[in-house]
């Protein structure tokens, strides 16, 4: 089973929410993996990039996680740091056959892109692109739940319109006025499915594995 997870924007809480994601499935005794196609980072904050993180969470090695070619030691876009390194390009299609996806269907593969949707993730495609080439059975795209969730929310939706889509409203107080509207509004005006917690998530995985089991019993 194959979940992508994609932000609104860069620094918007999508590593945060897919570790926490990938801890709790682990807790409830489902296999999972990571991936990390490509990922560019300050080299001053190394040891804390996406990739270790997600490796941790996982219980796999980082080098599986994010292939050590596709680290970028420059906080810009993926692509465009390979270019300022002077590194070769690459395509969509060039990190999706990198990724090396479990055979094992019944093994949850969360797969976190970088930056905002539409944000540059190769030479080619961004992460809509690479939903393309993944056919993800869940995309979890992770919004902050202040001010501007809503267009946020809207313009990224948009982008993935073809898409299974679980919006994940991050770092939420259900005290604070806005965020509560901003849950009520994208819930029920908007219709999508809202969640406010990596538990939250893990829910709706846990839904779509049995639904998808199902089916298979159906058949």
């Amino acid at each position: 089973m194959i979940v992508v997870v994609v932000g609104t924007r860069t620094e918007v809480g999508k590593t945060w929410h897919s570790a926490a994601l990938l801890t709790e499935l682990r807790a409830r005794q489902i296999s999972v993996s990571a991936r990390k196609p490509v990922q560019s980072f300050d080299p001053s904050d190394a040891s804390h990039r996406d990739s270790v993180v997600l490796s941790e969470a996982s219980g796999e090695a980082e080098n599986l996680v994010c292939r050590s070619h596709r680290n970028y030691e420059v906080a810009m876009a993926p692509p465009m740091a390979a270019d300022f390194l002077g590194r070769p390009a690459f395509t969509t299609a060039d990190l999706f056959e990198e990724l090396e996806l479990p055979r094992d269907d019944s093994v949850v593969c969360l797969i976190e892109t970088a930056g905002g949707v539409r944000s540059p993730l190769a030479h080619d495609g961004d992460a809509t692109d690479l939903c393309r080439y993944l056919r993800p059975d869940l995309v979890i795209l992770v919004a902050d739940a202040g001010l501007g969730a809503i267009n946020a929310v809207r313009l990224s939706a948009d982008a993935l319109a073809q898409q299974r889509l679980v919006v994940a409203l991050n770092r939420y107080d259900a005290d604070d006025p806005i965020h509560r509207a901003n849950l009520d509004w994208l819930a029920h005006s908007d219709g999508y499915d809202v969640v406010t917690s990596p538990n939250g998530s893990a829910d709706l995985v846990v839904a779509r594995i049995t639904d998808r089991a199902t089916h298979r019993d159906r058949l």
